[in-house]
């Protein structure tokens, strides 16, 4: 509105939807029942923790948010910067800004790290990417991540170690530039080291625009990642939900405080 207009002044309203909202989501593997009515919303910007013990369906929800087929979604809805993507295969959700941090990466002999994310970059922007163009993004990444350029005409994930395998994937998350990170346990098996050099990375990348949904089974990964909302996940569900101290109180406590919750929402 003009300054010369006589009508009331009406502020603008940020009518961006939520980055992700998960709705009474009910999923099952092989007829087995393991999410049983998840509710979630992150917001660009945000950083949530998702923390359970093992067996209480935290991997799945990652990998049903990704699309994985082996997963059937029975009830309820993903919803990603207000589109329904409950159905969406998983090469249009990565091309849509989403991506997911596996546990355990694979490893693919023969194809360099470079070649990898030429491919994967290529099929998010829709730009056919020189190798020279790749490399130049690839190394400057790199540069911001304290990584040796070296490491990427490495074949992807053969021969490295944990923490190497983790870097990667921070890596890929630097030069793919996701809307939405899904980490699944990115903590797992990584030593004290490791652990820190990851979270750093993770840490450069988080940005107002970027959200993060972080899936860990100890509250170790948290020393060095703030989140802005902890979820305590069990029985296929979230039971409750806090700040960063929730961390430190499941961490003292552990979960079994949590289960009677479960058994009644």
């Amino acid at each position: 509105m003009n300054r010369g207009d006589t009508g009331p002044y009406l502020p603008i309203l940020d009518l961006m939807p939520e980055l992700l909202v998960i709705d009474n989501l009910h999923a099952s593997v092989a007829g087995t029942e393991i999410l049983k009515g998840v509710n979630l919303t992150v917001e660009a910007g945000e950083t949530h923790a998702v923390m359970g013990p093992n067996g209480s369906g935290k991997s799945t929800l990652a990998n049903i948010l990704l699309g994985n087929p082996v997963y059937t979604v029975t009830e309820g809805t993903i919803t990603y910067k207000g589109e329904d993507i409950t159905e969406a295969t998983p090469d249009v959700r990565g091309r849509a800004g989403m991506f997911l941090g596996f546990q355990y990466p694979e490893e693919i002999p023969g194809v360099s790290v470079v070649n990898f994310l030429r491919t994967a970059l290529s099929s998010r922007t829709g730009v056919d990417y020189t190798l020279l163009e790749l490399r130049l993004k690839v190394v400057d990444a790199m540069r911001e991540l304290d990584m040796d350029p070296a490491f990427a005409d490495r074949y992807l994930n053969e021969g490295f170690s944990g923490g190497e395998r983790k870097r990667n994937e921070v890596l890929q998350m630097a030069v793919l530039e996701p809307d939405l990170a899904v980490l699944d346990e990115t903590d797992s098996g990584l030593d004290i080291d490791a652990l820190k050099i990851v979270a750093d990375g993770v840490g450069r990348l988080r940005n107002d625009d970027r959200g993060f949904v972080i899936i860990t089974h100890y509250q170790r990964m948290l020393d060095y990642i703030t989140p802005d909302v902890v979820h305590v996940f069990l029985d296929g569900k979230i039971v409750a939900s806090g700040g960063p101290d929730l961390a430190d109180q499941i961490e003292d406590a552990g979960y079994d405080s949590y289960r009677n919750e479960a058994a009644t929402t």
